[in-house]
């Protein structure tokens, strides 16, 4: 029988000891949670809403043709790769209650730019400097959430955010339908038009919002809602050891030190390759294959292209919540299980696809199916934060880096897989996807394996520290005992 504290535990994480943990708490989620769920979702809801346009009057407003939709968003992903570090270092030198709004109002400016484009060729320049702009949201806010909270508490509010963008995606194609009915022709301008003018609207006073309550991080708030015994209590309440040492913890500018530290580990690497793989995955969402899918095949309204997609979304925001708040509940707080789930999900929807002969309602399935894969975004980061809790600047290295090195494949990915040509079948992409889950599934258990015998090593020498520095330091204790090896 659950007693009420177990049930607290699996709805919310784990449950603080003291009424001032509790308080302080309750105070983040709100504070912290509420201005970054709100970002991500302006954030997903302008890069959802391209692929909308394109099926709601864009491509012939603009003439587009071939594969200038994938050519935006890859232009979009190659200016989220060139600000991905660089925008998460910038959170160490500029406030985040500063930077994080600074890039809000940015890429606010250039949604109301895009309403305006005459050609795809502006579009082509808006979208790059909106990828620049919009990199400071996913990896920063990760990064912030790694340094609030502990490893029982992570999950559960990673994975509120990540819906978060979801939620933006799913509302978007709502948005563009309720636009296109109401608004299309309104003021000599289209609906899709109209959609990035709402967009802008939106975007502005969430980012003042954030100016005003943003708590930047646990040893440099000054949040006027936080006490001084909260503010001590926020870096005391992480224990060394634990969820974040003193070591490499705060803020400062990158040095040499730093570099030599990521690279001389396993752990930029392996988690690295392990975004830069399973997030292939939401290749399905993100380059909104079953829009185009449905658009292609004809017999469909421009309201019902917008609307059916929404089901992917749906199921994605309700696997993401599912899973975050299942290995937050549990005892060891595996993160792996959920890529596992997440593999197998896309695989038997491509599967269902690939065989074209397949009734259109199975193709349905398929696609809804296939948003399993978001949940694979706040799992893989929560378990990168969890990883590298005890270095705080490899920490933010490793984040970033994930995300761009996902980037760095997606850029050229949906050109070769995905390409809007190739609606409504997209062959080559659901056998790219076949290999994609599988690819997912060896790189887990490398990770896995490798964060194993870090935890065996360092178990071995008697602590919980990290066993790269227990092993330098005993070097450097017999070096100054004169002591031949190790």
């Amino acid at each position: 029988m659950f007693s009420l504290r177990s049930v607290r535990r699996f709805v919310w994480g784990e449950v603080p000891e003291t009424k001032a943990e509790r308080t302080l708490l309750l105070k983040l989620d709100w504070f912290i949670l509420s201005y970054c769920c709100l970002m991500y979702f302006t954030n997903y809801l302008d890069r959802s809403n391209v692929s909308n346009a394109y099926v709601s009057g864009m491509k012939e407003d603009l003439h587009m043709y071939g594969t200038q939709l994938n050519k935006i968003n890859t232009l979009f992903t190659c200016g989220y790769i060139v600000g991905m570090i660089p925008n998460n270092l910038m959170l160490q030198v500029v406030p985040p209650r500063i930077w994080f709004p600074t890039m809000q109002i940015v890429w606010g400016v250039l949604t109301f730019c895009s309403s305006a484009v005459k050609n795809v060729e502006q579009l082509y320049a808006i979208r790059f400097l909106q990828g620049l702009s919009e990199a400071s949201t996913f990896v920063g806010t990760h990064y912030i959430l790694g340094s609030w909270y502990k490893p029982g508490e992570l999950g559960k509010r990673s994975g509120i955010f990540t819906s978060s963008g979801l939620i933006g995606s799913l509302f978007s194609g709502v948005l563009q339908a309720a636009v296109y009915q109401h608004l299309n022709g309104v003021d000599g301008r289209s609906g899709w038009r109209w959609l990035f003018i709402i967009d802008g609207v939106i975007t502005l006073p969430i980012a003042l919002y954030g100016f005003l309550v943003f708590p930047n991080t646990p040893i440099t708030t000054n949040a006027f809602y936080l006490s001084e015994e909260e503010r001590e209590l926020a870096v005391s309440r992480l224990q060394p050891g634990k969820d974040a040492p003193k070591e490499h913890s705060g803020t400062g500018r990158p040095t040499w030190d730093l570099a030599k530290r990521v690279l001389s580990r396993w752990r930029w690497y392996g988690c690295s390759l392990l975004f830069a793989v399973s997030g292939e995955t939401e290749s399905f969402g993100s380059n909104n294959l079953m829009g185009q899918w449905l658009s292609a095949t004809g017999g469909y309204t421009v309201e019902q292209v917008d609307y059916y997609p929404c089901g992917v979304t749906a199921v994605g925001i309700a696997s993401t919540l599912v899973c975050a708040t299942w290995t937050d509940a549990t005892r060891t707080r595996a993160r792996w299980p959920v890529l596992v789930y997440m593999s197998a999900a896309v695989i038997v929807a491509a599967v269902c696809i690939v065989v074209w002969g397949s009734p259109t309602g199975l193709k349905f399935f398929a696609y809804y199916l296939a948003g399993a894969s978001y949940a694979g975004q706040a799992t893989t980061f929560a378990w990168a934060n969890q990883i590298c809790a005890d270095d705080d600047q490899e920490r933010v290295v490793v984040l970033a880096s994930m995300n761009m090195w996902n980037n760095v494949v997606n850029a050229w990915w949906q050109l070769v897989f995905y390409p809007a040509t190739d609606a409504p079948r997209f062959r080559k992409g659901m056998w790219a996807m076949i290999g994609t889950g599988l690819a997912t599934l060896l790189v887990t258990f490398l990770v896995w394996h490798l964060e194993r015998r870090e935890r065996r090593i360092a178990a071995r020498v008697g602590t919980g520290g990290r066993a790269e520095d227990i092993i330098e330091e005993k070097e450097r204790e017999l070096d100054e005992k004169n002591v031949d090896g190790f």
